[in-house]
């Protein structure tokens, strides 16, 4: 609209400052061919091999560079001549000089050479207004400033900071322009810039005292401004308590919140880094901003169509349910949870670690560990635990490890196959090794009473797959004085018996392994009933004895199932009845025509 309304203010400037735009491109587009042209045809020159392998010649080399500085430093002068001007065609000249020295430093190899010619000191210069003398009408148009950072300690030390401050407060005192706005603009992505990843500048900026106006520039109608505004206290609350604390000082919470709402992406995501950046490490801040209100906002961010945002809000959620109890509930009662499973199920990697990074913290309270369960979470969490990513991996090893402790859900943990995933996962990092083996341990704590009698009872009349799964987490979970109830009086040891002659060799390998951890149980337990010692040393057969159709009476499938028949046969710790039911029950037929017998 306000364009619209400029647009009808100014119907006849419009097309000449257009015009005159189109005109300054092409020009800076002609002398920035013309000032690449000797290094391009050099360049060929040294990549002009002759047969015999000899280069190009270095005075053809030295020629180039000659050529790259002459037009620098012509560049450089320019600028430096229409400094302290305000008329238009010196303007349009350190434009035109700033836009070829900006497309000479695309070059990595020659943005050396600008900044040994001069250009930073010339283009802060024109970080400053001329000085204002008796200007005629077109001199009291507003030109445009331009900046193209490089070297950050060096444009700073330059003395860079001061008139960019001076730039963002130039709203307060002009009209709302276009043109402004876009000065403005430039100066807060060059603030950006500066102080990426290093602390000292960030420091600078609020000691020239850059925060206050790029708070209240958060408030500026053009969008582009604000995003940009926010982007440069994005960057200066990361790792900076203090940076942090004058931000929040200067009221910029109510403003960020609102900003949260914004249907423009980037704005919101924006809005978002800069709320992530304060509350980090910073508890007090974390409670002002949660009573400023941002819970809700943030919650809506899960599912909004930028992913960056949805992660930044995963992970500000994450920041949040450290707290206290009563903000993870809260976070769940506004519904979070559903999105945040959704996320789990992402494409992007970053957005599937965070939502496991939240649902982890969330995971901490009871009444949540159901709702994560509940909601389908256990399914993509455990299937996260496959990925290669050790950050992600360990992430969601934590909130399972938090939905374990939930009496509630053990009997759903059990049934999507989760003990048989936590035993054969492939974990990177040795922390996400320890979370896995305190889950087990949580989970073997909890069966006991209903959580046994829920288990029993899927054992009996649970579909094929789950009576497998239950019986071989209880093999590997289960007290020993319960082993009676559940592989004799509940079929247990007939459901993991028959993984042996399953055609998988996954079933085979799991039922095995159950039965090998039954009877060390077992023998634990009744060691009493153990067979007497051999009075013989073990006896060691040749290689021809084993397998062989005509000199051994037994052919064995699995190597440790020698070790596990012979204990379970003479240990008879599984109560009275069991040998005889092994007896029978291990009397099978192979279908490809090798056999078993006991």
């Amino acid at each position: 609209m306000e364009a619209e309304q400029q647009k009808q203010q100014r119907p006849r400037q419009r097309p000449r400052r257009k015009g005159q735009k189109r005109k300054l491109e092409d020009e800076a587009s002609a002398a920035t061919a013309a000032a690449a042209s000797s290094l391009g045809s050099a360049g060929a020159d040294d990549d002009n091999e002759e047969e015999d392998g000899s280069a190009g010649t270095p005075e053809i080399c030295r020629h180039s560079h000659a050529a790259l500085a002459r037009e620098v430093r012509a560049q450089v002068d320019v600028l430096i001549r229409c400094a302290s001007s305000w008329r238009h065609a010196d303007r349009a000249a350190a434009k035109r000089a700033t836009h070829v020295l900006a497309e000479l430093a695309k070059n990595e190899e020659v943005v050396n050479m600008i900044v040994e010619g001069g250009a930073v000191a010339a283009l802060v210069c024109h970080l400053e207004e001329p000085a204002v003398a008796a200007q005629t009408q077109e001199e009291q148009q507003l030109r445009p400033f331009e900046l193209e950072p490089e070297h950050q300690q060096f444009i700073v030390d330059a003395g860079a900071l001061p008139p960019l401050v001076k730039l963002l407060k130039r709203q307060r005192s002009t009209t709302n322009s276009r043109m402004v706005n876009s000065v403005i603009k430039r100066a807060a992505d060059a603030i950006t810039n500066l102080a990426h990843e290093n602390s000292n500048i960030k420091t600078r900026v609020r000691m020239e005292g850059g925060i206050p106006p790029l708070v209240e520039l958060l408030e500026s109608q053009d969008l582009k401004v604000q995003r940009a505004a926010a982007g440069a206290l994005r960057t200066l609350a990361f790792k900076n308590d203090e940076n942090k604390t004058q931000i929040v000082q200067c009221n910029a919470l109510p403003t960020l919140i609102l900003m949260l709402r914004s249907e423009d992406a980037a704005i919101h995501y924006e809005a978002v880094g800069v709320i992530g950046n304060l509350v980090h490490s910073s508890p007090n801040i974390k409670k002002e901003v949660l009573n400023a209100g941002a819970l809700q906002p943030v919650i809506g961010l899960l599912s909004s169509c930028c992913t960056e945002s949805q992660r930044e809000a995963a992970l500000l959620l994450g920041q949040f349910a450290s707290a206290d109890s009563d903000c993870k509930v809260h976070i769940v009662q506004r519904g979070a949870v559903r999105p945040l499973i959704e996320m789990l199920q992402s494409a992007d990697v970053q957005l599937r670690e965070m939502s496991a990074f939240a649902l982890g913290r969330l995971a901490q309270d009871t009444h949540n560990q159901a709702g994560i369960a509940y909601n389908g979470g256990l399914v993509p969490l455990f299937k996260l635990l496959d990925s290669k990513n050790g950050s992600l991996q360990h992430n969601a090893a934590f909130a399972l490890y938090g939905v374990a402790d939930n009496e509630d859900y053990v009997s759903d943990f059990i049934k999507v196959g989760g003990v048989q995933k936590l035993q054969d996962g492939e974990f990177i990092v040795q922390a996400t090794k320890d979370c896995v083996a305190k889950t087990l341990k949580r989970l073997e704590e909890k069966i006991n009473g209903r959580v046994l009698k829920h288990l029993l009872y899927l054992m009996r009349v649970g579909e094929q797959s789950v009576q497998r799964r239950v019986a071989l987490a209880l093999a590997h979970l289960c007290a020993p004085e319960d082993q009676r109830a559940i592989f004799i009086d509940n079929n247990g040891l007939d459901l993991l018996l028959d993984l042996l002659i399953s055609m998988s060799p996954k079933h085979q390998q799991d039922g095995s392994a159950a039965l090998y951890k039954l009877a060390n149980k077992a023998a634990a337990l009744s060691p009493m009933d153990a067979a007497p010692p051999s009075p013989t040393p073990q006896v060691y057969l040749g290689e021809q004895y084993v397998n062989s159709s005509t000199l051994s009476d037994v052919t064995f499938l699995v190597e440790e199932l020698l070790c596990l028949l012979l204990r379970m046969h003479f240990v008879q710790c599984l109560m009275a009845g069991i040998g005889k039911r092994m007896q029978e029950t291990l009397k099978f037929q192979i279908s490809d025509g090798r056999s078993l017998n006991s």
